[in-house]
């Protein structure tokens, strides 16, 4: 092979390695996406001031969702804890919010889901508590979010209870992404906000 044409080679290569360079600098084309887990499916649940919440309010929305139970004396304090420096962090960004459920829905009514978000002094537009039917919550933590294993559904409802330290990260889409959080482990909890942080700039 001729000094000439090797030159040509060498020239073409540094010509298209500075092409890719300029059509991808800038974008987000060069790092690793964030998975896709699941999905939000259509639900239908009733918010802490008797308003209605649907899967309709997940959409175009940042949202991290969790399961917990107001007279929890064992995970939920220091689950509720952790969640609540990623709302102290993420809670002016507009297009963020926090959605809890209850897994315990006969004690946990409206108004005892009011009480208790004011005792935890956050905009209830911004971090949502819910509250419906035993059955439609536990389907979607396990059909939706994955916090729970969904083999549980073939138990009778009244003889299930889910007790998880599991956070699920939603985007825009109403698709679950990342992976599934373990909010008791503050690693885990500071990977959560990065990933909120990344799925706020994507547009």
């Amino acid at each position: 092979m001729s000094k000439k044409l090797i030159t040509y080679l060498v020239f073409f290569t540094v010509l298209l390695l500075a092409f890719f360079f300029f059509v991808f600098q800038g974008t987000d084309n060069w790092k690793v996406k964030m998975p896709t887990l699941s999905y939000v499916k259509p639900f239908h649940f009733t918010n802490q001031d008797g308003q209605p919440v649907t899967d309709a309010d997940v959409l175009d929305k940042i949202t991290v969702v969790e399961y917990f139970f107001t007279t929890c004396k064992g995970i939920c304090p220091k689950l509720n804890t952790n969640m609540k420096e990623v709302y102290l962090q993420f809670k002016d960004e507009p297009d963020f919010q926090i959605l809890s459920h209850t897994c315990n829905p006969e004690i946990d009514s409206v108004p005892v889901l009011k009480h208790y978000a004011d005792s935890l002094k956050v905009d209830t537009k911004k971090w949502i508590f819910v509250t419906g039917r035993k059955d439609s919550l536990y389907q979607m933590a396990r059909g939706s979010y994955l916090l729970d294993d969904p083999k549980n559904n073939l138990e009778k409802i009244e003889d299930q209870f889910i007790h998880t330290q599991f956070f699920a990260l939603v985007d825009r889409k109403g698709k679950i992404r990342g992976k599934i959080y373990d909010g008791l482990k503050t690693i885990e909890v500071q990977q959560l906000k990065r990933d909120i942080s990344r799925l706020l700039k994507d547009k």
